[in-house]
């Protein structure tokens, strides 16, 4: 009689807000296993299988953040067209299928053109991404409550980077399987479904009401965040950073694959080793951050990515590819914490009714900055491609780790040392 009472008895309806951190991390599943098939090692096999060079292949890395300035746009485009839902859905599915369809180049284009459509397609998709990105950040931090952001943000990348250690070490068994053409051809079929299922997941997405900016005209919406000198000092100085980390740290696929020689099954294990240690670390950054702010763990992630840098010096010495799985596991929970902690600095810690435009100045500044990085690193291994392989090899990244060391240590404390702000 309990167990026909129990299936009797009718289930508690789910909160509003429990249901949007649900849809959230269920729409991240396909939406990581699209990012990490198509990007990371995968997309500098892809490139290097088209013919691209390595400033090719830098400034194709780069794209991703310079497109990042449109979200200043976005931002004013907000206080008008407000259902950021439709907006959200529109956006990201335009980033999804145009990047998506880089699959396509081979069977379309003559050889000669195949690298500039990557880069073509590529950027379209990027500028949908940069777009939705706002959108989806000043949506989801209405629809997240400010006491459990941290919390959440470190379960959901959790779960996430988890579904992305096993998307990376399938797609590296496929690759090694089918090297060439036909492995690529499994992974971009992989990716067209998890397209589909993505775009039916944003039209799950909750849409809760706008607050608009107290602003009455865009020049004093952008002015807000520049007027604002201690944030505006902050995001300057990560400015400086990026770029300096963007001269080596994406282009470590390039030389595990290009100068190493390293075989895609490799690759892939080490960058899913990078990943769980990210994934958990996320974990631990999310708990850290019930006790202390964003911006001091953003302050202690700083030193760590720069020891993942200066550890490849370490491959003078010690076997390479113990080095190499440090040097990622290292990175995995600087990474972790600076990713993390960016996010819930601009949007915790910053006005409510001026959150987009502190968003979009936070991405375009430091989108920038970010890519010129790739580029000036693609040129730096183009230029020393004669040299020593160990300059080639290790040389490089050393040396920014050395930077990234001070910068942190010594320049970061002088920036983020005193509190900017505190609230949700």
């Amino acid at each position: 009689m309990k167990l026909l009472s129990a299936f009797g008895k009718p289930r508690k309806k789910i909160s509003s807000n429990r249901r949007s951190l649900l849809v959230a991390t269920f729409e991240g599943f396909p939406a990581v296993i699209i990012f990490q098939l198509l990007g990371g090692p995968f997309l500098t096999g892809y490139l290097l299988y088209l013919g691209a060079t390595s400033t090719e292949i830098g400034f194709v890395l780069a794209i991703t953040t310079v497109v990042n300035v449109i979200q200043i746009v976005m931002a004013v485009m907000m206080q008008k067209f407000r259902n950021r839902k439709l907006i959200l859905l529109i956006f990201a599915s335009s980033h999804r299928l145009l990047w998506t369809s880089v699959g396509l180049i081979p069977f379309i284009f003559p050889k000669d053109l195949w690298v500039i459509m990557y880069m073509v397609l590529y950027t379209a998709a990027h500028l949908g991404n940069a777009a939705g990105g706002v959108v989806w950040t000043s949506l989801i931090s209405d629809a997240v409550p400010g006491p459990v952001r941290g919390r959440y943000f470190g379960v959901r990348n959790t779960i996430l980077g988890g579904v992305s250690s096993l998307a990376l070490f399938v797609g590296g068994q496929i690759l090694d399987r089918y090297p060439g053409g036909q492995g690529f051809a499994y992974l971009f079929m992989i990716c067209g479904v998890c397209v589909v299922l993505n775009i039916l997941a944003f039209t799950l997405y909750p849409n809760p009401p706008f607050e608009p900016s107290t602003a009455t005209n865009p020049v004093g919406m952008i002015g807000k965040p520049l007027k604002d000198r201690t944030f505006l000092n902050a995001i300057m100085f990560l400015a400086v950073f990026l770029f300096v980390q963007g001269i080596t740290v994406p282009l470590f696929s390039y030389v595990m694959l290009k100068l190493m020689q390293i075989n895609y099954e490799t690759v892939s294990l080490i960058t899913v080793v990078h990943t769980l240690v990210m994934m958990a670390s996320y974990y631990v950054w999310g708990n850290l951050n019930t006790r202390y702010s964003a911006q001091t763990l953003l302050l202690w992630s700083l030193p760590i990515i720069a020891l993942a840098c200066l550890l490849w010096g370490a491959i003078a010495f010690i076997p390479a590819i113990v080095v190499l799985y440090v040097v990622h596991i290292v990175l995995g929970v600087g990474l972790g914490g600076f990713n993390q902690m960016v996010f819930t600095f601009t949007i915790g810690d910053t006005p409510k009714s001026e959150r987009p435009m502190y968003i979009a100045t936070y991405s375009a500044i430091t989108g920038f900055a970010a890519f010129l990085g790739p580029i000036f690193g693609g040129k730096v291994y183009a230029l020393i491609s004669d040299s020593p392989m160990w300059i080639q090899i290790y040389g490089v990244s050393t040396l920014v780790g050395a930077v990234l060391l001070v910068l942190g240590l010594l320049v970061g404390r002088l920036v983020l040392g005193k509190q900017i702000r505190s609230g949700a």
